[in-house]
């Protein structure tokens, strides 16, 4: 009897700062040691054009491939897969392409989403890898549930919605231990983003992951782009990026 592979994958690669040669300025400085807190560079809104930054100043980074396709079988096969599989029909004959989609985060405050494509699995996956990491983004959370008023940054402050296609999430604060009410891929960014409780609401075309979750970090993204009062960052515990009071 055959075991059966676990889907969902969690990638782990090793770091090797002293063999990296940076081709960019921002990298120069980072291996000189003149910037070692990634936030400098999202506050300034600077882009990553390497991954080696983010495996220098993120080194707890933690990367999980998500089910974003299906796997053959008889009557469409039903079983989810993290491989989407297409094909280009041609004189030459069926031309596949796989393509992934891939979740990077700290499980403190920062996450990141690729999707990769290409003729064969391991480059997809390794695009994706890439994506995710270049796509590095901070997230606000706290307690911005009524219910809860805790002060401790264990959801999300206010109401933020995302879209991608016809796909739309609406993520919503939620007091403690409500857990993560929402679907399972989102979930699982969600949990690599730090986030502990939330509630959600789905809207179109809920079926396609792919854009599910690309809704779902578009959302997690507005949330740093709402001007918060003074008086409510104390309140609500707002905290943006990583938790630097040791709570969670």
């Amino acid at each position: 009897m055959k075991e059966e592979i676990p889907q969902q994958q969690v990638i782990k690669k090793e770091f090797n700062k002293e063999s990296w040669k940076p081709r960019t300025e921002l990298g120069k400085k980072i291996k000189a040691g003149e910037i070692k807190d990634i936030d400098d560079i999202l506050d300034k809104g600077q882009n990553i054009l390497e991954e080696e930054i983010v495996d220098a100043l993120l080194p707890e980074l933690q990367l999980e491939m998500l089910e974003v396709g299906q796997s053959k079988g008889k009557f469409g096969g039903g079983k989810r897969s993290i491989w989407r599989q297409t094909q280009k029909k041609t004189k030459e004959g069926n031309k596949p392409k796989f393509s992934t989609m891939i979740i990077a985060g700290n499980r403190n405050g920062y996450i990141g989403v690729g999707r990769g494509k290409a003729k064969e699995t391991m480059p997809a996956r390794e695009k994706a890898t890439r994506q995710a990491k270049l796509n590095i983004q901070k997230i606000v959370r706290g307690c911005g549930s009524w219910e809860c008023g805790c002060g401790e940054p264990h959801t999300i402050p206010y109401k933020v919605n995302g879209k991608c296609g016809s796909s739309e999430m609406i993520l919503m604060p939620a007091p403690k231990g409500v857990g993560l009410c929402v679907e399972e891929q989102c979930r699982r960014m969600l949990e690599l983003a730090g986030i502990k409780d939330i509630y959600s609401k789905t809207f179109g075309q809920s079926r396609s992951k792919i854009n599910l979750v690309i809704a779902c970090f578009n959302a997690l993204k507005k949330l740093s782009r709402v001007r918060v009062p003074a008086n409510y960052i104390k309140i609500g515990g707002v905290q943006e990026g990583k938790v630097k009071n040791g709570k969670a």
